[in-house]
């Protein structure tokens, strides 16, 4: 593989958000890692990208879990060479619930999936990153984490977390030629809907002043420009994605 050719790793890639991202990427010329909990929707993902003429390799992930993102970032520099580029997208929305009703499996679970794999994953890469002094780490909160979702409090509080991560990660790296962003989407038409109740949609819908749900692909292009040399000044920065839910 050509050194000029920039590398990423987008988790949860296999569709959504991720699979958005993937291909915005691999359009503004990058070979992208298609990570993904499944892996044959992860190589499906990867042969669409093939089949529109990009560079792109599936990889198996479980994010919440060390040893399987330490073998992503591996596989992944044994395929592609290098990573300059890190989207951590894979997520879950988890049950809407009173907090009452929330289990601790609920809650163990919301914060393995949602924040721990982001430090698993910015923990993984950040050595090949340093080495090189260049990358560019885009973490996928929500606008749940700015705002808090009433009957989504694990969820919301994970994604404030990343958040968190977000600025406290990109002023320790700033030197250091590594850039950590963050983008907060509101209510997305994707798959993960499906975790959740029409009336718990409609109250996040109704939050939008543009009274509709955003794409996928507007998510990815707010991604692509913060994982691109366009943003060079740019660090821990939280970029609303959000249809003017929060302007703050």
């Amino acid at each position: 593989m050509a050194e000029s050719v920039k590398a990423a790793i987008v988790t949860g890639a296999a569709r959504g958000i991720g699979l958005a991202t993937a291909r915005r990427l691999a359009q503004a010329g990058m070979a992208v890692a298609i990570a993904d909990l499944d892996p044959a929707s992860a190589e499906q993902a990867a042969a669409e990208l093939a089949r529109e003429g990009h560079r792109a390799v599936a990889v198996q992930a479980d994010v919440a879990d060390r040893a399987s993102v330490e073998a992503m970032v591996r596989q992944t520099l044994e395929q592609l060479g290098r990573v300059d580029v890190l989207v951590n997208n894979a997520g879950i929305a988890g049950r809407a619930a009173p907090l009452t009703e929330v289990t601790d499996d609920d809650w163990d679970v919301m914060m393995a999936v949602d924040l721990k794999s982001v430090f698993l994953c910015c923990r993984a890469v950040l050595p090949h990153m340093l080495e090189r002094g260049f990358g560019s780490i885009v973490n996928v909160a929500s606008i749940a984490g700015k705002e808090g979702n009433p009957n989504m409090v694990p969820y919301s509080t994970a994604k404030a977390g990343v958040i968190g991560l977000t600025k406290a990660l990109a002023k320790e790296v700033a030197q250091k030629g590594v850039r950590v962003n963050a983008v907060a989407p509101a209510v997305i038409g994707t798959e993960i809907l499906l975790q959740l109740t029409q009336q718990q949609i409609d109250y996040m819908t109704s939050k939008i002043p543009m009274a509709r749900l955003g794409k996928p692909e507007e998510v990815a292009e707010v991604i692509q420009f913060l994982a691109s040399d366009a943003s060079s000044f740019v660090t821990g920065q939280c970029y609303d994605v959000s249809g003017g839910r929060a302007t703050y």
